[in-house]
């Protein structure tokens, strides 16, 4: 299993991005001038291609970044070597707003939305990626939703669940992209989170269920977000928590 390290939050390098695990290899460049998208085209271009290449030679890669937007640099990666994944997806948010729906214009909000094929001109056609079907998808936690997200859960065939209701029946088919944002952790559990979300699990309930789904031997990739302020302690508790996902790949 080899970690690969993106230290950008969106298309803003994080030269000083306190990792939880040390890197085999990093996805670093300069980006290209133009709008965020086309940016983060050109980055998760790069993952994509590395993502691939680890798969292609038997490995199952941790892949370490600020934010939860390189998952879509990690799913066109997997696509590439062969394998469709089904998504779990461990964050304190939904993740599931849109250009239109959001009042922030937070990108980072977005990428599960986008994973499951909302306007693939975006990025998702630049990088080949292909949607997820919905019901291949399961949100775990997601306790704190913009009314936009709650709307379109009504509808959407995504599974809902809780940390702890998180167990092998509950998975989709197929081969799993494990996505872990970590602020789904209790923010009194988790010092120094970008964007905290009290009420949440706490870190060893977190461990335990990501526990439960690697034991499935189904996991391809995780993506592990690292949504931390560096040097506030976050990166330590979460080598310590989370140590059994370097050798449950």
């Amino acid at each position: 299993m080899s970690c690969l390290l993106v230290p950008y939050h969106v298309d803003e390098p994080l030269p000083a991005l306190d990792a939880p695990f040390p890197a085999d290899a990093a996805v670093t460049m300069p980006l290209p001038e133009g709008d965020t998208w086309q940016r983060l085209a050109h980055l998760y271009e790069a993952v994509a291609v590395a993502v691939a290449d680890l798969v292609a030679r038997g490995d199952r890669p941790l892949v370490m970044s600020g934010d939860c937007t390189t998952s879509l640099g990690i799913v066109a990666g997997l696509q590439r070597a062969g394998i469709s994944p089904s998504v779990v997806w461990l964050d304190a948010h939904g993740d599931l707003q849109t250009p239109e729906t959001t009042a922030s214009g937070y990108i980072g909000g977005m990428p599960l939305r986008l994973l499951v094929g909302y306007r693939p001109e975006l990025i998702a056609r630049s990088l080949g990626l292909r949607a997820t079907p919905e019901e291949r998808v399961v949100l775990v936690d997601a306790r704190d939703l913009d009314p936009p997200e709650r709307e379109y859960l009504v509808r959407a065939r995504i599974q809902r669940c809780l940390v702890d209701a998180l167990a092998a029946e509950r998975l989709p088919d197929g081969p799993l992209y494990l996505h872990l944002d970590c602020d789904v952790i209790d923010p009194d559990d988790l010092p120094g989170v970008l964007f905290p979300a009290p009420g949440g699990p706490s870190l060893s309930a977190v461990a335990e269920a990501v526990r439960r789904v690697l034991e499935t031997g189904r996991v391809a990739a995780i993506g592990l977000a690292c949504t931390w302020h560096s040097g506030r302690g976050a990166a330590e508790r979460v080598r310590g928590g989370f140590a059994h996902m370097l050798s449950g790949l």
